[in-house]
């Protein structure tokens, strides 16, 4: 062997003999599994399998998979793997010396004298075995393969491979895995599948069918796969995991799956093969953004009053305000908003709020805006401080009953775990622990329940309200007993009613109000407050001296004064200063006016004046008809009608004519709006349980479209008699306003016939609106026909000079306090200067311009 080795190129040659006689052995044994699988390739390549019948296809595919292992196990039965002994001897047989196997032997007698010999021998042996070379075994090969199908079927699969190399790899996939159930009965398969977004996009569910390659869905869908087969398919998911899910049977007798996607996934129905596949692509719900526009400040009425602005890609469902006390980290209460819209997407808009009854008002919180999507996520506005706007009480009972709700409020902790007792009850003993609970409770309703103690402390000598003695009292026992946090706060809405009560209470209790919002608001121009508070106090008397005419409209209605009579200043009985028309409306507007140009001085004196005014009012019986402007010619109490002009007559007839129109609008327009809040629960308009009014049949009516109409006939009557002449042209009526109002109208009663509320209001308004310029002008044209008959142009003029109610002054009357009330223009001039310097102040930069313009300011 140590021979053989030596040989240079032996070993390589032995080795390819091998491989030869290996591969004759390998095509002996195979050839029909070679032949089963070139032609199942070729069927495929071509196309053949892919345009043939799915049942053909998938027998196709069971008789080649059969085919395949029939030859495979008879291949390796018959197949016989030759070793190097049997390659030797086939490179071997090629010399009659046989020269490898005789390298092998070896001499029998080593002596000296043979081995001469057996050297000679092995060398002529050695060059033998050099000149072997490895056999071509073609005549075996013609034995295995007589028609050479290793080549030629080896070149129609390679021509056939190129001609369709693109569409191999997706032929080769259907052939090897062909629709089985086609065998089956997966044609009876019916499959229906569809994609439901989340209710909050406002998107309509999608169908799936087999032309859907791809769609987009919003994250969250929920998608629905309905399937009629003959057993259960599965539903495979790939994205980021891979799982199958299988249906579920439902009450029909069919199978169903839900699966909430919240990532792209591919999906694809399997039962015996894929039977429906799509690619599903998920957009994300982004969260919302809110912020404010404008930061909060205090407005009209206590109400806090901002801007905001609010967006998400699906809609916003909620918005709030949260409360956050500074005296209390970690303490949040949140205030609904209302959004105006639907799920807006994108909102823009101003917010009033009346924060006054919050448990935080009058303490300094820092506010932010929290909007909510429909996914449930939330974002929160850049925080602000300010101090909460609280409801300005000006009463010491009210203020400290007020004290009280909010010491009550303000208190979060609960009431420890007491440990029962069972109490003996005997004669005449006290169950003590149902009323000493108190003593238990947290500090903040310890303290409330003294200072109830103490406003109620000897009760009977300082009380004239029993009811508000009897509410404090009860709020008071009420703490005492509650054995909860939530029982003690249960007093809130008493106390919240006895402040307001001890606030605006009775007649008396109105004047009390009056003249404490007077001493409020002189004390805040006295000493230069901020214009914000004055603004807040100034608002506070107006509402307190409506309240106060209320009242004692109301007392004398109860002393039997007809409803709907004048009322007039006892002190000034001359005609034309009634309460009930413009002028009182004027005085207060121009006492605004002064307060917020700075006027402190004459703003005190009018204040001095309405207040004195109000204290002396009196109530007189007016006309029949309890109607129209006290002092109007033709009523009682003011000139003979018979020795008023005919032309004064006729306008006082047409301008009651258009206050009547007026009211009944108004009227109109309120039970329009709370039928669009959905506030209006039917029947006449001012009815009671007595079942009759004093309105007209028409107006009693419940459908508002028909009243609606009825308006627009009265004031289509005034706009034909106006054309044909019966109303003269001195009464100042324009013919073109009259129809405009009139269009107006109609437009109102369609919108109100056909469901739309929020057009007939604006129509409404319009008409409202129009009405008001018309008797406003009436009321002018009057009052300079007047003037001009009695001569008393100078004495109106020295008359608005010396008194704020437009009366002369008598000769004896002392008229060193009196006060001018600058007409609309003057104020105006007054607040554009006024607007002017702060501007001007805030825009320079020039320190000694800045000292000059803050003295202006201080000044006026």
């Amino acid at each position: 062997m140590a021979e053989l080795n030596a040989l240079p190129g032996l070993r390589g040659q032995i080795a390819r003999t091998h491989f030869g006689l290996r591969s004759l052995a390998v095509w002996r044994a195979f050839w029909p599994l070679f032949a089963t699988l070139g032609i199942y390739i070729a069927a495929a390549a071509s196309g053949l399998l892919e345009q043939a019948d799915p049942k053909l296809a998938a027998m196709m595919a069971l008789t080649f998979w059969a085919a395949l292992g029939v030859s495979g196990v008879r291949g390796l039965v018959r197949y016989r793997d030759p070793d190097v002994a049997t390659a030797r001897a086939a490179l071997d047989a090629q010399s009659d010396l046989r020269p490898l196997q005789s390298l092998a032997d070896r001499p029998t007698k080593p002596d000296p004298e043979a081995q001469a010999l057996w050297y000679a021998h092995q060398e002529r042996l050695s060059d033998a075995a050099r000149r072997l070379r490895v056999p071509s075994f073609s005549e075996a090969w013609r034995q295995a393969d007589p028609f050479r199908l290793r080549f030629f079927g080896a070149l129609v699969l390679a021509v056939i491979l190129a001609l369709n190399l693109g569409q191999v790899p997706l032929r080769f996939s259907k052939a090897l895995d062909p629709d089985y159930g086609s065998l089956f009965g997966a044609e009876s398969i019916r499959i229906e599948a569809w994609i439901t977004p989340p209710s909050h996009t406002g998107q309509a569910p999608r169908f799936l069918d087999s032309d859907t390659a791809s769609l987009r869905v919003p994250s969250g869908s929920i998608l629905t796969i309905r399937a009629q087969a003959p057993t259960a398919p599965r539903l495979r998911l790939r994205g980021e995991t891979r799982r199958d899910v299988r249906f579920e049977v439902t009450p029909e007798g069919a199978f169903e799956v839900q699966q909430e996607l919240q990532n792209s996934v591919i999906l694809s129905v399997r039962w015996w093969g894929e039977r429906a596949r799509w690619a599903v692509d998920t957009e994300p719900d982004l969260p919302p953004s809110v912020s404010f526009v404008e930061m909060p400040v205090l407005g009209d009425g206590d109400r806090l009053e901002f801007s905001w602005s609010a967006k998400d890609d699906y809609g916003l469902e909620k918005l709030q305000l949260a409360i956050r006390p500074l005296e209390s980290p970690g303490t949040e209460d949140r205030v609904d908003v209302d959004l105006g819209a639907v799920s807006p997407k994108a909102k823009e808009a101003d917010s009033a709020l009346d924060l006054t009854r919050e448990r935080w008002a009058g303490a300094r919180v820092q506010l932010a805006l929290i909007v909510t999507d429909g996914a449930g996520q939330s974002a929160e506005s850049e925080p602000f401080e300010m101090l909460l706007p609280e409801k300005l009480l000006l009463q010491p009972l009210a203020k400290a009953i007020q004290d009280v709700r909010v010491t009550v409020l303000r208190e979060d902790l609960e009431y420890p775990d007491i440990e029962s007792t069972q109490e003996p009850l005997e004669n005449e003993a006290v169950f003590v622990s149902a009323t000493q609970r108190i003593g238990h409770a947290p500090s903040r309703i310890k303290r409330a329940g003294l200072m109830l103690d103490g406003i109620t402390y000897e009760g009977a000598a300082y009380y004239e309200d029993v009811m508000m003695y009897t509410g404090l009292r009860s709020a008071h026992q009420t703490l005492l007993t509650s054995s909860s946090i939530a029982e003690a706060k249960s007093t809130e809405p008493l106390l919240w009613a006895l402040a307001l009560r001890a606030e605006y209470g009775s007649a008396a209790d109105a004047l009390a109000a009056l003249l404490a919002a007077r001493a409020a608001l002189e004390e805040a121009l006295r000493d230069g407050a901020s214009e914000e508070e004055i603004r807040r106090r100034m608002q506070a008397f107006k509402e307190a001296a409506q309240r106060y005419v209320a009242a004692r409209m109301a007392e004398a209605m109860a002393r039997g004064l007809p409803e709907g009579q004048d009322f007039t200043d006892s002190a000034q009985p001359q005609p034309g200063q009634s309460l009930g028309g413009q002028s009182f409306s004027d005085m207060l507007d121009a006492l605004e006016d002064l307060t917020e140009t700075g006027a402190t001085d004459q703003a005190r004196q009018l204040l001095a004046d309405i207040t004195n005014m109000l204290e002396n009012l009196e109530f007189q019986q007016g006309q029949a008809g309890g109607e129209g402007f006290p002092g109007m010619p033709g009523q009682e109490g003011s000139e003979d009608a018979e020795s008023v002009p005919q032309e004064e007559r006729e306008i006082t007839e047409t301008m009651q004519e258009l206050l009547d129109l007026l009211r009944e609008q108004r009227e109109l327009n309120d039970e329009t709006l709370a039928q669009q809040r959905g506030e209006r629960s039917g029947g006449a308009p001012n009815s009671g349980d007595g079942g009759s009014t004093n309105l007209p049949d028409w107006m009693q009516s419940d459908d508002l479209a028909d009243r609606q109409g009825e308006l627009g006939n009265r004031v289509e009557d005034l706009s034909d008699r106006r054309g044909t002449g019966q109303l003269g042209d001195d009464t100042g009526i324009d013919s073109r306003t009259l129809r405009a109002i009139e269009r107006a109208q109609r437009r109102a009663q369609q919108a109100l016939n056909g469901g739309n509320e929020a057009l007939a209001l604006r129509n409404q308004e319009q008409a409202t609106e129009q009405l008001r310029g018309l008797a406003e002008q009436l009321a002018e044209t009057l009052d300079d026909l007047r003037a001009a008959r009695l001569g008393d142009n100078d004495q109106v003029e020295e008359s608005a000079d010396g008194s704020p109610f437009g009366a002369p002054n008598s000769g004896g009357a002392d008229d060193s306090n009196s006060v001018d009330i600058p007409d609309e223009i003057e104020r105006q001039r007054a607040r554009d200067i006024l607007d002017l310097l702060r501007q001007r102040y805030d825009e320079t930069s020039d320190e000694t311009e800045r000292e000059y313009l803050e003295r202006l300011l201080d000044r006026f």
